[in-house]
C-alpha cells in the first residue's frame, strides 16, 4: 500500500484530479452536439481552469478536498448522463434533491447502481489518496506548480479568445447554458432563488383573495373530485390508443369524457403540480408565489375542502397550496393509491357538509413502478424490480403498465364511490402532472424531469366523469366537454376547468381555459415552463427532433 501511495506522487494526484473533473465535460461534448467552436470552448476553459486550480497549493491533497463542490457537480453530471443520456444538471435537478422524500431517493439510487458505483470508483479512491497525501505531507514541487499554473492559464485564456471570436453571437448562451461547470453553478442559483420564493409564500400571498362566487348552484349535496396523476403518460393508456390492456375497467365505461390533446406545463412534479393547483398562466410563473390555489378558491365559495396526498410533505409549493384546504391528509406507507379512496369514503361518511371538494394527489406510476401496486395486481409479467438498464426494458415496461392498470382500478373505484351517492351532484376530473420516458425510440431515455423535453414526458392522460344529477343540472357543460375532446390544452386548464365544473366565478377564473366551456380558446398558444422558468412556446423550437415530432403527430398533437 505504501509503495502504491509513493508511486502516485503529488503531480500524478493532481493529474488524476483534473482528469476526474474533465470526465463529465468530455461526456457532454459527445452528447450535446454543439457547434465546433462551442465544443472547443467547453473543453479548453474547464481544462485550463481545473489545471490552474490544482496548482494553487503545495499539497495536491488539499486542493482535492477544496474541490469538493467541483467533484459534487461532476458526480451529479455523470449520474444525470447515465439517466437521460444528455443535458447538463438543471436547476430542477437541484430542486428535486430538496423536494424528493427519502423513500423516493432510495428507490431511484437502488436502481441506478451502475452509475453510483462508477462515481464511487472514480472519486472515493481520489479522496482517499488525497487524505493520505495530506497526512504524509506529500508536496507538489515548485517547478511543477509553476508549469501547471502557466499551462492552465494559457489554456484558459486561449479558450476565452475562442469564446469571444468563435462564439461572438452566442457568448451569453455558451457561458450560461453550455460551459460546464459554470452552467451548473448558474442553475443552482436559479434553484436557490426558487427555494427562497417558496419559503416566503405565506408572507407574499397572505392578503390574496379570489373573490369567488357561485352562479346557479344546484340544490342538495355536491361532491367534486380532482385527481392529480403522477408520471402517467398518455401513450401507455389503452383509452388513448395503447395496444396493451392497461385500462380494462375505464375502457368499458361509456360515461367518460376524454381530453386527448393535453400536455403538461412542466415535466417535474415540484413545478407541474403547483401550476395545476394555481390559476397562474405558464407565462406568469413568479405570480405563483403570490396567489393561493384551488383549495382557497373553493373555500371562498363555501365548500369544505380536502387535500389527501399519497406523497410525503416536502416543504415545497405543493404543500403551500395544499395547506389552504380545511382538511389535509398524508398517507402512510405502503402508499398504494387505494388508500386515497378509503380516506375519501371515510370523509364522505363522517362529513355532513353540503358542498365538498376532494383533491387526491396520487403516487400513480412514480418510479419504482414495481412498488406502486400490490403483488396480486401484477398482470404483465415478468415485472421484477430491476436496475435501470436497457437490457431490463421488458420488465420495466411491464411494471409500469401494471402500475397503470392499478391506476385504472383506483380511478374506477373513485367513480364507483361517487356513483353510490344517491341524488348527489358530483363530478370527477383526472389529469396527470407529467409523463414518463421508458426507453422509447432511438434515444432510449428513461424517467422524467430531463432538461430537454420529449413527447412521452409531455403528453398526459386527462378525462372527466359526471353523475346523472350533474348531467341534468349542467348539460351544457357536458356537451362542451364532448366538443373539446381534441382541444389543444395544457395543465394550465385544470384550475379553470375545476372552477367551471363547480360553477365558480372569479376575476381569476378564465372561462376560455376551461375544457367544460363552449368558448375554449383553440387559438391560444401553448407554453411550456423551461428549466429557467421561462415560458417557451410548445413548438419545434423547444428542441424536439424529428423522431419526437413524429411521436406527437402520431397522437394527433400539432407543434
Amino acid at each position: 500500500m505504501q509503495k502504491w501511495i509513493k508511486k502516485i506522487n503529488a503531480q500524478r494526484l493532481a493529474a488524476m484530479f483534473v482528469a476526474s473533473l474533465m470526465l463529465p465535460v468530455l461526456v457532454l461534448i459527445c452528447t450535446e452536439k454543439n457547434p465546433f467552436w462551442t465544443s472547443v470552448v467547453c473543453v479548453m476553459m474547464p481544462l485550463g481552469g481545473y489545471t490552474l486550480f490544482a496548482s494553487l497549493a503545495r499539497r495536491s491533497g488539499v486542493m482535492v478536498w477544496l474541490g469538493v463542490p467541483l467533484v459534487f457537480f461532476s458526480a451529479f453530471q455523470i449520474v444525470l448522463s447515465y439517466l437521460f443520456g444528455n443535458s447538463v444538471v438543471a436547476s430542477d435537478m437541484f430542486l428535486n434533491l430538496l423536494t424528493t422524500n427519502p423513500d423516493e431517493a432510495s428507490e431511484l439510487l437502488a436502481n441506478i447502481y451502475p452509475a453510483v458505483i462508477a462515481v464511487a470508483l472514480i472519486y472515493v479512491p481520489l479522496f482517499w489518496l488525497a487524505t493520505e497525501h495530506i497526512r504524509r505531507r506529500v508536496l507538489l514541487r515548485s517547478q511543477v506548480r509553476l508549469k501547471m499554473a502557466a499551462v492552465g492559464s494559457a489554456t484558459f485564456m486561449l479558450g476565452c479568445l475562442v469564446l469571444v471570436y468563435g462564439c461572438k453571437r452566442d457568448i451569453k448562451h455558451v457561458v450560461r447554458d453550455e460551459l460546464f461547470p459554470i452552467n451548473v453553478t448558474y442553475n443552482m442559483g436559479v434553484a436557490i432563488s426558487e427555494a427562497r420564493r417558496t419559503s416566503h409564500f405565506y408572507e407574499l400571498s397572505k392578503n390574496f383573495q379570489y373573490h369567488s362566487q357561485r352562479v346557479d348552484a344546484p340544490k342538495g349535496r355536491e361532491v367534486y373530485v380532482l385527481v392529480i396523476g403522477e408520471a402517467a403518460r398518455a401513450a401507455s393508456w389503452q383509452m388513448f390508443g395503447y395496444e396493451r390492456e392497461t385500462n380494462p375497467l375505464l375502457a368499458k365505461r361509456d360515461d367518460l369524457m376524454l381530453f386527448r390533446n393535453v400536455v403538461t406545463q412542466s415535466n417535474t412534479t415540484h413545478k407541474s403540480v403547483p401550476m395545476i393547483l394555481s390559476s397562474v398562466h405558464t407565462s406568469q410563473h413568479k405570480e405563483l408565489y403570490r396567489r393561493s390555489g384551488i383549495p382557497a378558491l373553493f373555500n371562498e365559495a363555501g365548500f369544505t375542502t380536502y387535500f389527501i396526498s399519497n406523497q410525503s410533505p416536502q416543504g415545497a409549493m405543493i404543500d403551500n397550496l395544499a395547506h389552504d384546504a380545511k382538511h389535509v391528509m398524508y398517507m402512510d406507507t405502503p402508499r398504494l393509491d387505494m388508500q386515497l379512496v378509503d380516506a375519501m369514503r371515510k370523509a364522505l361518511a363522517e362529513d355532513e357538509s353540503e358542498k365538498i371538494l376532494f383533491i387526491l394527489h396520487t403516487y400513480g406510476s412514480h418510479f419504482s413502478y414495481h412498488q406502486r401496486y400490490p403483488r396480486e395486481a401484477a398482470y404483465f409479467t415478468p415485472d421484477d424490480d430491476v436496475a435501470i438498464r436497457r437490457k431490463n426494458m421488458e420488465m420495466i415496461r411491464n411494471a409500469y403498465d401494471n402500475s397503470t392498470r392499478y391506476t385504472d382500478y383506483f380511478l374506477n373505484e373513485v367513480i364507483s364511490t361517487l356513483e353510490g351517492l344517491d341524488g348527489v351532484t358530483s363530478a370527477m376530473y383526472y389529469c396527470a402532472d407529467h409523463g414518463e420516458d421508458l426507453f422509447d425510440g432511438t434515444k432510449k431515455r428513461f424517467l422524467h424531469a430531463s432538461p430537454t423535453v420529449t413527447y412521452h414526458q409531455l403528453h398526459v392522460p386527462s378525462f372527466a366523469w359526471f353523475s346523472e344529477k350533474y348531467r341534468e343540472v349542467y348539460n351544457r357543460k357536458i356537451v362542451a366537454a364532448i366538443e373539446n375532446e381534441m382541444a389543444p390544452a395544457t395543465t394550465y386548464s385544470v384550475f379553470h376547468t375545476m372552477a367551471d365544473m363547480a360553477n365558480i366565478t372569479s376575476p381569476y377564473v378564465i372561462n376560455e381555459a376551461s375544457l367544460f366551456n363552449y368558448y375554449f380558446d383553440y387559438g391560444a398558444v401553448r407554453y411550456y415552463l423551461d428549466d429557467h422558468n421561462r415560458a417557451v412556446k410548445l413548438d419545434k423550437e423547444i428542441g424536439v427532433d424529428k423522431e419526437e415530432c413524429a411521436f406527437f403527430a402520431q397522437h394527433g398533437i400539432e407543434l
